[in-house]
């Protein structure tokens, strides 16, 4: 029996297997809204097998939104296109989830495909909030330091993000808290130079994330889980490291938590990533083992065998998949295949399934 296509059960949602499609922004809204083209995008995932599928990031207020076209959860007005998704994917026997966020310093930006550039108020772009007034680089806005007042804002909106994400029917959500977005800005002393209950030790840059997730964890329904997506190092001399991963994992394994999603770097240019296909899948072990709670391992995972591997000797719980989906969407039902395990083909495509 193979162990990725063996389903995992966190409280009281069971995925029919461990294969994950992660968190990939498509930059094609218009004022927060999904469309058809996010109905399509995540549906195909549903249709081609995955066990959970995540939205992209989705900005839980108008100025955290890394450009203009990013989805959001800001307004009651997003749930309904929000539904459309939850209702196909559900109905495919697939789950889904959604990917809270705030961008930081990240903000304001044009999209990957454009030439990299701040947007002014004239082009549509807004003033940027961080823990403090440093760049993430010179091409990127220069960002005000928040009031205590703008933080507890902020606790706020992801809070009403998770109620209207239950309300538009996802059963699972994660925080974004890497790739050097406002959470993990807070969290990195390259990025945290405050003076207040939020920035210098370990204790107050890890006190936002926790607050955050305290207040999602209220919300959202005891019987679904949550996860929190990390960066588990900077890469980078005198940033967060592997270490204060396994730390803060064990904080909010206590508060509720119950995935971590071990990512790594996006924020400070000067990492230095040795990439390779599964670098990260470490991370996902040592919070696995040392934090003793469950984990997703993501990064350069392409081949069923490794997969396999990953969940077989006990790296992680899971495996997100990203580019390797764009690639192929139906990557998990021929992984399947390839490990001789059963997959739920739709009975639309079984003419197309391997004998």
């Amino acid at each position: 029996m193979s162990a990725l296509f063996t389903p995992l059960t966190l409280r009281s949602l069971t995925l029919r297997n461990r294969v994950g499609v992660s968190p990939m922004c498509q930059y094609s809204s218009v004022d927060g809204f999904a469309n058809d083209w996010h109905l399509v995008h995540l549906g195909s995932y549903a249709t081609g097998g995955a066990g959970l599928i995540f939205t992209e990031a989705a900005a839980v207020c108008a100025e955290g939104r890394i450009s203009p076209h990013d989805l959001g959860i800001w307004h009651d007005a997003h749930i309904a296109e929000l539904q459309r998704i939850t209702t196909f994917v559900r109905a495919q026997g697939a789950a889904v989830g959604i990917q809270l966020a705030h961008a930081g310093r990240k903000a304001s930006m044009t999209r990957p495909w454009e030439k990299s550039a701040t947007l002014s108020a004239q082009d549509g772009g807004w003033d940027v909030l961080a823990p403090s007034t440093l760049p993430f680089s010179d091409v990127y806005p220069h960002p005000r330091a928040m009031s205590s007042v703008e933080i507890h804002e902020v606790i706020t909106a992801f809070r009403a993000g998770a109620e209207r994400a239950v309300a538009a029917g996802f059963q699972t959500c994660e925080l974004h808290a890497a790739h050097g977005y406002l959470l993990h800005q807070f969290l990195s002393p390259l990025a945290n130079t405050r003076d207040d209950a939020y920035g210098g030790s370990f204790e107050n840059r890890v006190r936002l994330t926790l607050e955050v997730s305290a207040a999602v964890r209220a919300v959202w329904p005891a019987k679904w889980p949550v996860f929190v997506r990390i960066s588990a190092t900077d890469w980078a001399e005198g940033g967060w490291n592997v270490d204060d991963s396994v730390r803060i994992s064990a904080l909010l394994r206590d508060i509720g938590i119950d995935v971590m999603d071990c990512s790594s770097g996006g924020l400070t240019p000067a990492q230095q990533i040795p990439v390779v296909p599964g670098y990260q899948v470490p991370f996902a072990r040592r919070v696995k083992h040392e934090a003793t709670m469950a984990t997703a391992a993501v990064g350069l995972i392409t081949t069923a065998e490794q997969a396999e591997r990953i969940v077989l000797d006990g790296d992680a719980d899971m495996v997100l998949l990203a580019r390797e989906m764009l690639r192929n969407p139906h990557w998990p039902l021929l992984a399947a295949h390839a490990l001789g395990a059963k997959a739920p083909w739709p009975v639309q495509y079984e003419r197309g399934a391997p004998r």
